[in-house]
């Protein structure tokens, strides 16, 4: 396959910005083990990169709330799940009442932004998702017998 020009290839997608999620991240190990919600709000994430604001990413319910989302406690739990698989590092720690933290995508480099947390730059680690162990899965394993609490003291009896 050739492209005769450049102009073709601008005819080819819909014009504008659009957001580049490596194959190396979705095609890794962690990644599959995401949620479908931890994929979703990785691309949330993706979204608000523009070049050079790596690590000033927000996934604030303020923020998210205007691109769809509505539930606090899924948001919480996709995003943990995004730091635990080592897509996303949380570059500033926010606080209430109105201090919102920061994020950063681990597949780009960390942009040098006034305003990180102390440590924050020095703790960055690019591509962390390829040496993180996928999430461990929930497996119910039913203990034999039956477990008996003993009654007295465990000095003995008194």
């Amino acid at each position: 396959m050739s492209y005769k020009s450049k102009n073709k290839l601008k005819v080819d997608r819909d014009s504008g910005p659009y957001l580049a999620i490596p194959w190396s991240v979705v095609d890794c190990p962690s990644y599959m083990e995401l949620s479908a919600t931890a994929k979703v709000l990785l691309i949330e994430v993706a979204r608000q990169f523009v070049r050079d604001n790596n690590g000033r990413m927000l996934l604030s319910m303020r923020y998210l709330k205007t691109r769809g989302w509505n539930s606090s406690s899924m948001l919480h739990k996709a995003k943990m799940e995004l730091i635990k698989g080592g897509f996303i590092f949380e570059t500033v720690i926010g606080h209430r009442p109105n201090k919102a933290s920061w994020y950063a995508l681990t597949f780009y480099g960390l942009n040098k932004i006034k305003g990180y947390d102390e440590g924050a730059y020095q703790c960055f680690e690019r591509s962390a998702y390829k040496w993180k162990n996928p999430l461990p899965k929930k497996v119910f394993t039913p203990q034999v017998g039956q477990i008996t609490s003993p009654i007295s003291p465990h000095t003995g009896v008194s």
